[in-house]
């Protein structure tokens, strides 16, 4: 019987292919209490379609496309609307999702495994806090600073720069780095403490589901930065330099 299919209880879908956590619980399908019911037999209670279920859960366990963009060439626009309606839209959906977990597992295995829920949930409010603040500097002051550099930009040299109460456009930049600097340290502590995202012989579907979505934020934030750091903070620079 192949692992996804309507006949497999959700609660055997959900420990096998920890990435479908995310799917039930966009669906309001109880994995963990009532994960003991046949995929197909939930659905039709809940008057969802089993073909449209399977076929995200297909899709969660096959993970993200790649983006293959040469986003070196991109307009920096481009590559804004890119880093916002991809890592952006992915942060705003996820952290919450993710906070929400990680305070269940602290709170129903306090105590146990070392402390290590308690601890987890204390890093990632930390980290959730700072990149929230984070997006929103972004979207409301650096990210338009570098949109009206484009736009000098594009009606020719010798424009010279916008006037903006940032000043320099290195001076946002310096504070995003710093923050990711931040975001860095906290997801190498988070890995460290969960043992590369390892979770527990025992541990419920929830906990799985939590490591596994760890796992997956801390990938897609690296890529995050990557763009920022390596791509966008250092042509912003020198479109600045060069109006």
């Amino acid at each position: 019987m192949s692992t996804l299919s309507e006949h497999r209880t959700v609660g055997e879908i959900a420990a096998e292919i920890p990435a479908a956590v995310q799917v039930f619980q966009k669906h309001q399908i109880d994995f963990c209490c009532g994960g003991k019911e046949a995929l197909g037999a939930v659905c039709e209670s809940r008057g969802l379609s089993t073909e449209a279920i399977l076929a995200e859960l297909e899709q969660a366990a096959a993970g993200r496309t790649p983006d293959t963009t040469d986003w070196t060439k991109a307009d920096l626009s481009d590559l804004i609307d890119h880093i916002v309606s991809t890592h952006h839209e992915y942060l705003k959906l996820e952290l919450p999702r993710l906070g929400e977990m990680a305070a269940r597992v602290a709170t129903r295995h306090a105590g146990r495994y070392d402390g290590i829920p308690e601890r987890m949930q204390a890093i990632f409010e930390d980290m959730r806090a700072e990149l929230e603040g984070h997006l929103m500097k972004e979207e409301r002051v650096l990210f338009p600073l570098i949109g009206n550099l484009e736009a000098a930009a594009s009606m020719g040299a010798g424009t010279g720069a916008p006037p903006s109460h940032c000043g320099s456009v290195n001076n946002p930049i310096r504070v995003m780095m710093h923050e990711h600097d931040s975001t860095g340290a906290a997801l190498a502590e988070l890995r460290m403490l969960t043992g590369q995202y390892t979770p527990p012989m025992d541990a419920c579907n929830t906990f799985r589901g939590l490591y596994h979505g760890l796992k997956e934020l801390e990938a897609d934030l690296h890529r995050h930065i990557h763009l920022e750091n390596n791509v966008l903070f250092p042509r912003a620079t020198a479109l600045e330099a060069g109006l």
